[in-house]
């Protein structure tokens, strides 16, 4: 196993529900800070005084370990995508377990990559640790030590070496060890375990051996929620539409992470608005497949935005999805064909950019007269029966007629017949409302420039009515 370790040690603005720059204060002391004040000298630890002697135009509100938790939780659903295996050790920690995912991503730089590059496009400031034990890789991640020991006897050299800062002793232990001249980790595990469980209670020696791997780690996963519905308090109010894509992005991504955990896809979510004086608006985003792609999600929702006219501010944002299906994982493809759902995206944006009914599908019907055998359906299109591969979907508005010389149809020169004569006739049901009866005889013909062609010949003469591929 392979534990990655998340710390985050600069929250994103909106957990402080203030203007940048800001910062969260607790009993008058700094807790954490957005960049504009770390830029302007504010660090976690000073006293709030000191900190507006630095940045007069601060502001400051109080520690909400709520929003704490929304942002931990959030990021536990981002993390999805990763592994389903994700625990939190709030306040600001998250574990992914990744062993089992290095050969999908194809590595662990590449992991690594995608990792840092969501937390970076996020707003999130980070450690990062790894190791064998979940233990082990947070005291990494809180030491700043990054890298990873492929040998275990290198990871325990690395373990000794920490400071004892990381396993995280209230004001009352540090101060015992400082007095015993303890100041590493290795100074620890060579003590009696016995005589440290006397003096400092049996936690001590039992996170020890749980970080060496020397006893199981038994922390409680991160349950997936049934039902996906994440809400984001815009730091400032949205009167632009497609201003609102960056802070829903954040919950596209949570989303994304999500479905990957629970094996699922979606064609439908919600995004709702809130707004200040009057009742939410919601944004319904529809698919043309079922999807978990964060990057498709976000395409369709930019598309919709960038035409939206918002009847008011927007303070908040809430994503819902609540109709989800089954979306197993594919196999990579084993020569590189291309996969059958590359259209998806496509369809998705045109839908978005024109409308649902501007964009749509073909099916056959039954029917043995060609302007009466398709019809527009919600798209994937149906498979068509074998008895209608022979015809061409693509049929001209109106027949076109064409020149008949020295007995041969002509359409930018010459045609050359390739089928036999199909008789297609009859409809006289419909003649009143409808094509009516009709007495034809049709052939596949190649033109001059290679185009194939679908031509019938009536009483009136020789048409084009359609053309394939």
């Amino acid at each position: 196993m392979l534990w990655l370790a998340l710390q985050l040690f600069r929250l994103p603005i909106e957990v402080f529900a203030a203007r940048p720059p800001a910062v969260a204060v607790a009993r008058g002391r700094v807790l954490s800070t957005d960049a504009q004040a770390e830029a302007a000298g504010v660090q976690p630890g000073q006293k709030l005084s000191s900190a507006l002697g630095l940045a007069p135009q601060l502001s400051a509100c109080e520690r909400d370990p709520q929003r704490e938790a929304a942002v931990l939780m959030r990021l536990a659903c981002w993390a999805g995508r990763f592994s389903p295996q994700v625990s939190l050790a709030p306040p600001d920690e998250l574990l992914i377990e990744i062993g089992g995912s290095l050969r999908l991503f194809k590595g662990l730089e590449a992991l690594l990559q995608a990792v840092e590059a969501g937390l970076t496009a996020e707003g999130y400031s980070y450690r990062i640790g790894l190791a064998r034990t979940p233990l082990a890789a947070q005291w990494f991640a809180r030491a700043a030590l990054t890298g990873y020991e492929t040998h275990a006897s290198a990871e325990a050299a690395r373990l000794a070496g920490l400071p004892l800062g990381v396993i995280g002793f209230d004001e009352r232990a540090a101060r015992r060890l400082a007095v015993l001249g303890l100041t590493h980790i290795g100074e620890l595990l060579a003590l009696p375990q016995a005589a440290l469980a006397r003096r400092f209670g049996p936690d001590l020696p039992l996170q020890l051996a749980q970080a060496r791997g020397d006893l199981p780690d038994l922390r409680r996963s991160f349950a997936f929620p049934e039902r996906f519905s994440e809400y984001l308090e815009l730091p400032a109010r949205v009167e632009l539409a497609p201003m609102l894509l960056f802070g829903a992005r954040r919950l596209l991504q949570a989303l994304a992470g999500w479905l990957n955990a629970r094996g699922a896809g979606l064609q439908q979510c919600v995004l709702q608005l809130e707004h200040e004086d009057i009742d939410d608006s919601q944004l319904v985003l529809g698919f043309a497949a079922p999807t978990r792609d964060a990057d498709r999600l976000a395409r369709v929702l930019r598309e919709r935005l960038d035409r939206l006219a918002l009847t008011a501010p927007v303070v908040g944002l809430r994503l819902v999805a609540e109709q989800i299906e089954s979306m197993p994982g594919e196999s990579a493809a084993l020569f590189g064909e291309a996969g059958t759902q590359r259209i998806a995206p496509v369809v998705e944006r045109l839908r978005a950019r024109l409308g649902r009914e501007a964009v749509h599908g073909i099916a056959v019907q039954p029917g043995h007269r060609p302007e009466h055998c398709t019809v527009a359906v919600d798209w994937p299109r149906a498979d068509a029966p074998d008895a209608a591969r022979s015809r061409p979907l693509w049929l001209l508005r109106e027949a076109c007629p064409l020149v008949e010389q020295d007995g041969r149809p002509q359409h930018k020169g010459p045609l050359q017949l390739l089928t036999r004569p199909e008789r297609i006739e009859s409809g006289w049901w419909d003649a009143g409302e409808g094509l009516g009866d009709v007495r034809r005889d049709y052939h596949v013909a190649l033109s001059s420039r290679g185009e194939w062609l679908w031509i019938y010949r009536d009483t009136a003469g020789w048409w084009l009515q359609g053309v394939f591929g």
